[in-house]
């Protein structure tokens, strides 16, 4: 079966490696979906989900997102439909996300932090035709996406979960109607017209210019991608998985939901709140469990302390690891502890169980499918670099995509002539006594914030901030910080004639122009000019230090 080609938007992987990858088994000839409930029925009664929100059996989960799938195609949504989602870490995400692939609709990534700036974007670009909201957040998102909506008029269709919203239907309660064998037959009518190459997520970049890249990952690689990183811990239908990063990044799919789901195994889903997620997870004796550098701080509590009674993998992403944090969790014996580094674009590296415990502090491990390709590269240039030595990491693999979607300029940029993606990190390649290869992150090139695991683009923030009449100037940099490793800092020059803007001021401005949240600067620092190299570019080494100065400064008055 041929894969839609969405008119050229989407860079097919070329046919040879396609094939090759066919052969190999590291790509699937069945959707995303019917990968779930293959799962679902080897071992029907086993719990699939816990939140605190209920539990649901594989049988239970399978069967109701039949139903929810089934009930988005009697509302007239059909095959490759993008829908958007904008939820947190519910019991009902987990069913609006198995009922959407199930369906064959498209499930797009975006966060419940994401306003018009992004989803104004993000929307038309891929044509989507739903929007699946949270409510009772502190943001009101129905009435958000009824102005999203009413901005872009094929957004005709919108559900919610959790509390209920009048003239909305509510994904707790959609398609409970049906019956289980009829839902059944629509699902399988919808899978025999899906090809493997065709796209099953939209997930979105962190974005280094501009708004976030959107990022096509398809049936073929996508579940295979979980289940290669679940094999690479050992995870069986024995484990019981604990998460609470937002789990519609793409993290929380192919490190949680799908891998869980991909061996048979428990997802014990939380929110990011640790008090409660560590409670629930401490209830359900959770095995093993991925912490984000956002709570890296949390582990260090007394709320962790039970956990250590029952975790025996435990995998620190997103920072450098402390000596402190890794004897919290890795005790030389039943409790083992490593190190993630992935990407929505696709390549995953985690550290291997037998590896020594000086490697899995210091490196983020080894890619996890057998045809992952590494390299690390003289920024800017193709020539390869040697063991040790510090370049650019540049991948290329069974799950790594070929391209952005829709988005030929930048990717004429983002990847080598032969195919390989140009990741933006700084990386080195440090081996073991067996001469085992490591994956040691030394910082990036691409000029992110990395706030509690979003990535800021501090472009996009400087154009949006320069966007208000009185600030002439604006540079943006990470500012360090204990809980969420860093923070935006801008340094702002004033319009002529203007004075210094107050924060709740530049927070208002960022809030009228719809930009998330976690992208709105938390700390200004006012300056008469901003530091030049001697090329005439902003120089951000200097603001870097300057805000060090600033933060030791006030460390020492405290």
């Amino acid at each position: 079966m041929t894969a839609f080609d969405w008119g050229g938007a989407l860079v097919p992987y070329p046919a040879d490696v396609a094939e090759a990858y066919r052969t190999s088994g590291e790509w699937s000839e069945l959707p995303t979906g019917r990968r779930f409930h293959d799962a679902a029925l080897a071992d029907p009664d086993r719990p699939a989900l816990i939140t605190a929100d209920g539990t649901l059996t594989y049988r239970e989960l399978d069967e109701r997102t039949d139903q929810i799938a089934a009930a988005f195609g009697a509302r007239g949504l059909a095959p490759r439909d993008p829908v958007i989602f904008q939820v947190t870490n519910r019991l009902a995400t987990v069913l609006a996300w198995y009922g959407c692939l199930k369906a064959g609709l498209i499930p797009v990534a975006t966060l419940a932090q994401h306003r018009m700036h992004e989803i104004g974007h993000i929307g038309p670009k891929v044509g989507a035709v739903a929007h699946i909201v949270e409510t009772g957040l502190s943001f009101d998102l129905v009435g958000f996406a009824r102005d999203v909506a009413a901005q872009q008029p094929a957004m005709a269709h919108l559900f919610t979960v959790g509390e209920r919203a009048e003239g909305v239907d509510r994904i707790e309660e959609l398609g409970v109607d049906i019956d289980p064998a009829d839902a059944r037959a629509f699902v399988e009518s919808v899978e025999a017209g899906i090809a493997s190459e065709d796209v099953a997520v939209f997930q979105l970049s962190g974005g280094t210019t501009g708004v976030p890249k959107v990022i096509p990952r398809i049936h073929a690689e996508y579940w295979n991608n979980a289940l290669f990183y679940a094999r690479a811990l050992d995870w069986s239908a024995d484990s019981l998985v604990g998460h609470l990063i937002p789990v519609i990044h793409n993290a929380g799919i192919s490190c949680a939901l799908h891998a869980a789901h991909s061996v048979g195994a428990t997802l014990v889903l939380a929110n990011p709140d640790h008090v409660a997620a560590f409670a629930l997870m401490s209830d359900a004796g959770v095995t093993d469990l991925l912490i984000g550098h956002g709570h890296y701080r949390a582990v260090q509590s007394p709320e962790f302390e039970p956990l250590l009674a029952t975790v025996r993998h435990t995998v620190l992403s997103g920072a450098k690891v402390s000596a402190d944090l890794f004897a919290r969790v890795d005790d030389g014996g039943r409790r083992w502890a490593g190190q993630m580094f992935g990407m929505s674009e696709g390549m995953f590296m985690v550290s291997t169980l037998d590896s020594p415990a000086r490697f899995r502090s210091s490196t983020v491990g080894w890619a996890i499918a057998p045809s992952d390709e590494i390299r690390i590269l003289e920024p800017g240039r193709e020539t390869e670099l040697a063991d040790g030595e510090v370049g650019e990491l540049c991948c290329r693999g069974p799950y790594t995509i070929r391209g952005y979607f829709d988005a030929a300029e930048h990717n004429a940029s983002a990847f080598t002539s032969d195919g390989f993606y140009r990741t933006g990190d700084l990386a080195a390649v440090r081996r073991d006594a067996d001469g085992r290869p490591n994956l040691s992150i030394e910082g990036r090139i691409k000029d992110l914030i990395n706030r509690g695991g979003e990535k800021v683009n501090a472009e996009e923030v400087e154009v949006l901030l320069m966007r208000h009449p009185g600030i002439a100037a604006a540079a943006v940099v990470a500012m360090p910080d204990a809980r969420l490793g860093e923070k935006v800092c801008a340094f702002v020059v004033a319009g002529e004639g203007a004075s210094e803007l107050s924060m709740t001021q530049v927070q208002g401005h960022m809030d009228g122009l719809g930009v998330a949240k976690f992208k709105w600067p938390e700390r200004l620092v006012w300056v008469a000019e901003l530091p030049k190299t001697n090329v005439g570019k902003i120089n951000k080494k200097s603001l870097r230090a300057d805000v060090a100065a600033l933060l030791e400064s006030e460390g020492a008055q405290s």
